[in-house]
């Protein structure tokens, strides 16, 4: 089975065809970045008319590197949620209205579960797979969350960050730092640099037993330093960047090898645009080897928002036999995976979702 997916959640604009396997046969991604980066940060309303604009010269890009071309799709995913609205529907009506034209089954895939199966992707060549169940460490620029996948139709959430994303906070810091946007890579590049020890930054929640995270308290905290030091010159920002991004990875890995301890689970996958984060990746690689935990990290076209793995996510709904029909909605916030409080926890099971959530 061939599925046709379309991602317009955020600021990409993607389009991309994949196998029920996993096979990557087409994937074309616009980027809004330097439509963004004068804003500090993703406008919404501009956002939503660059997907206007980009949206069929993006689809057709990517159907002609597919043989056969759209007569060769036996379906349509498409992200629903959780995103941007404007954006959302932009994608969503594009579906629609191929999937209408060409008679093929329609299917709307939660952008988190894209995340959390893109590391099924076969892109160049055959990429290691974790088997089921594994913890899944999902963190971006608009989530950070911890899941047990058991099945791509059963997963668990765990725990989630109780106030910003860790990606938002990379890119927050930054801004307070003058190092414009996306900062997360500035900042992951300054700190290899830079002297974690000479700036004193909390690490929020670290000796709490829950699954979750808080980085606002340390977004503020590089705010006051950073006031209060003065002038800074370029060995100072990295300092403080080799700090900031210390204590946000060491937390976000040691949370996720304790889900995977109270768990029974030795296998954790890194995705999101912030699994490419070299720090991470470092810290994460260096403690599963410790512990004897499996870890598996998609490639950087895989970590970051792609219509790739809503094809495929979509794909393994569609073998399944669910579909949606053309009353499929777009929702901003997401009901399947939504926020947890304490050591609550949120299951997913795809074939228990209401219409505007499957």
């Amino acid at each position: 089975m061939l599925v046709l997916g379309i991602e317009s959640s955020c600021d990409e604009t993607a389009a991309a065809v994949v196998s029920d396997d996993g096979r990557v046969l087409a994937d074309v991604v616009s980027s809004q970045v330097a439509l963004h980066a004068p804003y500090g940060g993703v406008v919404p309303e501009l956002a939503a008319r660059a997907h206007m604009e980009n949206i069929v010269p993006v689809l057709q890009q990517a159907l002609a590197q597919l043989p056969g071309g759209l007569a060769a799709i036996d379906g349509v995913a498409v992200t629903q949620g959780p995103g941007l609205v404007g954006a959302l529907l932009i994608g969503v009506q594009a579906a629609k209205s191929i999937a209408l034209a060409r008679g093929v089954p329609l299917i709307g895939v939660n952008h988190l579960v894209g995340h959390l199966l893109a590391v099924f992707l076969q892109r160049t060549a055959a990429e290691p797979v974790p088997s089921f169940p594994f913890i899944a460490l999902l963190v971006s620029g608009g989530h950070t969350a911890l899941y047990e996948v058991r099945s791509p139709h059963d997963i668990e959430q765990l725990g989630q960050t109780r106030d910003d994303a860790a990606g938002e906070a990379f890119d927050k810091a930054a801004k307070l730092l003058g190092l414009g946007y996306p900062g997360g890579p500035r900042v992951d590049k300054l700190a290899a640099t830079g002297d974690a020890k000479r700036v004193p930054l909390p690490r929020p929640l670290a000796g709490k037993k829950q699954l979750e995270f808080s980085f606002s308290g340390l977004k503020t905290a590089v705010a006051q330093y950073a006031a209060s030091a003065g002038t800074l010159d370029d060995q100072h920002i990295a300092d403080i960047c080799a700090a900031f991004q210390h204590n946000v990875v060491s937390v976000l890995v040691d949370k996720s090898l304790s889900a995977c301890e109270r768990r029974g689970v030795p296998r954790l996958v890194l995705t999101g645009g912030v699994a490419a984060n070299r720090g991470l990746r470092e810290r994460a690689k260096v403690l599963c080897a410790e512990r004897g935990v499996e870890l598996f990290v998609p490639p950087f076209a895989s970590c970051t928002d792609n219509a790739a793995m809503i094809a495929y996510a979509g794909a393994q709904r569609l073998v399944r036999g669910d579909r949606d029909d053309l009353g499929l909605t777009v929702f901003s916030r997401s009901p399947v995976l939504g926020a947890v409080e304490g050591e609550a926890v949120t299951r997913y099971k795809s074939s228990r979702l209401p219409r505007a959530a499957r």
